[in-house]
């Protein structure tokens, strides 16, 4: 029996898998949905980040259990919805947070490689915890999943040297869109949340004029922080977007725009 969780009530007494949690905005975002009564499922490849999070979230008023894994295993995806079937009955919804940049290069340049493993992180990881999710959540009624994109690749925002990261984050719209359009008559929500420059361990901090020039490039003239990425993810999660599927929910500072 999970124990009560804390004072919020938006995901009260949901199980909800992250992936990518170990840092971040998977971690901020498992913070936030523990806080807002979610039992929460951390997956990320880290072992003893997670056990820190996990601990952290259980020593207060919230619930987590936690299991390593790499994203790219087929069996991975299971194990997580196993975990959530074992440690709280079943699965309401899901936060695929998981990926990587990859090495920038122009597409003459790039290793092909680096093209797999970004498209195998990024894209196909997201059909695989699809495969494994979409059933549980169908056991239980309905729920919903958010995978996390980019404006990068979408709303004419082109980079360049990323050809990997953007192909396999458009990619990752249509997927959102197609799982969405197939599967909302059994009450299963798919949306993809788009970040613009956010703060984390992998966005620059170590290097201030990087993180000056990001920052700058948004009209905002800030970067996001996790948690604010982590409260768009929570919206799609929680009851509050309950008419909403198959969109690619924009929290970019306005960079989208600017690059109109």
């Amino acid at each position: 029996m999970a124990k009560q969780n804390g004072s919020g009530t938006e995901l009260e007494n949901k199980s909800i898998i992250i992936t990518g949690a170990s840092s971040g905005i998977g971690a901020a975002a498992a913070l936030l949905f523990a806080a807002e009564g979610a039992n929460v499922l951390l997956g990320a490849r880290r072992p003893a980040e997670l056990e820190a999070l996990a601990d952290t979230i259980n020593s207060g008023t919230g619930r987590a259990v936690c299991l390593a894994g790499d994203v790219r295993d087929e069996g991975y995806a299971d194990a997580l919805v196993d975990l959530a079937t074992r440690e709280f009955g079943g699965l309401d919804g899901a936060f695929n947070n998981a990926g990587i940049v990859g090495a920038m290069a122009p597409v003459p340049d790039m290793d092909i490689g680096n093209w797999n493993d970004v498209m195998r992180v990024n894209l196909t990881a997201a059909f695989l915890a699809a495969k494994a999710q979409i059933p549980a959540l169908r056991k239980r009624g309905g729920g919903s999943i958010v995978f996390t994109s980019s404006f990068v690749g979408y709303s004419n925002g082109g980079m360049p040297g990323m050809a990997a990261y953007a192909a396999s984050k458009a990619g990752l719209v249509g997927l959102v869109q197609s799982l969405a359009s197939g599967h909302a008559a059994e009450g299963i929500r798919v949306n993809a949340l788009l970040p613009g420059g956010t703060i984390t361990p992998a966005g620059g901090e170590g290097d201030p004029g990087a993180m000056e020039f990001i920052a700058n490039l948004h009209p905002v003239k800030r970067m996001a922080t996790a948690k604010e990425i982590a409260q768009g993810a929570l919206y799609l999660l929680s009851d509050r977007s309950s008419f909403m599927t198959g969109s690619p929910m924009i929290v970019d500072g306005g960079m989208s725009v600017r690059l109109v």
